[in-house]
């Protein structure tokens, strides 16, 4: 059976997602990730939406935003983002995901600005939302992101969101309550941060640690196990099939 990048990066997302936790969950594969999880090992994990819903089950039809009417109904609580980000601020939130137009080896993400002259810069990217509360007060943080070297950075042009930082400690010492990322999902592997560091633990079915390598834009790190990322099994596969029928979110068919 063909599976396809996106259906890759849900499985193994769902699989970051704990029984009980609450979730930052965020749009596109987070959202199915979400589904997932809910539907096999974490049925009391409770998502969490910027725009101020709360969800104790997914909503039962696919989104496009998250103010779609299917999100709205049946939402354990329908509040303000305000009171999203005060879950944040008390440290209520367990796991947040994020992305972004690049992200460096710290885990430090950019949707700001690229190009050196932040002034004038070369591509002016909207900013950060919610990114930055989310990266400095969730408990732990989930990324995702397109596998390119022109997207994983040595070091990115314009700190939007921050990561673990330019050293060991960096996080504790200027007072984020957070962990900072625990795990990298690309297109084509999974990262772990050991001591803040990117490290590639697994590479996608398809891929090599050879094309990873030469596909990112730092030296890179591999772990001492790494081994192929596990696919989808046939219940998971039938989840994101179900829910995402047309392969929208997780591009089936290109």
């Amino acid at each position: 059976m063909n599976v396809t990048p996106g259906e890759i990066m849900v499985a193994q997302a769902a699989r970051e997602i704990r029984d009980g936790e609450r979730v930052f969950v965020g749009m596109r594969l987070p959202l199915i990730a979400f589904v997932v999880a809910k539907r096999t090992h974490a049925p009391n994990a409770v998502g969490l939406f910027e725009l101020g819903i709360v969800r104790d089950e997914p909503s039962p039809e696919l989104l496009y935003t998250m103010g779609d009417p299917p999100n709205v109904r049946g939402a354990t609580w329908c509040a303000r983002t305000v009171d999203l980000m005060g879950l944040l601020a008390r440290g209520e939130v367990d796991v947040g995901f994020i992305g972004g137009a690049e992200v460096d080896r710290r885990g430090d993400l950019n949707t700001t600005a690229i190009g050196p002259d932040r002034a004038h810069p070369t591509v002016q990217l909207p900013g950060s939302g919610g990114g930055a509360d989310i990266a400095s007060l969730a408990k732990r943080l989930i990324v995702i992101m397109p596998h390119d070297k022109r997207r994983l950075r040595e070091r990115v042009d314009f700190v939007t969101t921050p990561g673990h930082g330019p050293e060991r400690g960096w996080r504790g010492r200027v007072g984020l309550r957070g962990g900072g990322p625990s795990v990298l999902i690309t297109t084509l592997g999974v990262f772990r941060f050991v001591d803040g560091d990117a490290v590639l633990a697994s590479y996608h079915p398809g891929a090599s640690v050879e094309r990873i390598r030469a596909e990112t834009g730092w030296d890179l790190r591999v772990a001492d196990d790494v081994r192929e990322t596990e696919p989808p099994s046939h219940t998971v596969l039938t989840i994101v099939r179900g829910y995402d029928p047309q392969g929208f979110w997780t591009r089936r068919g290109e």
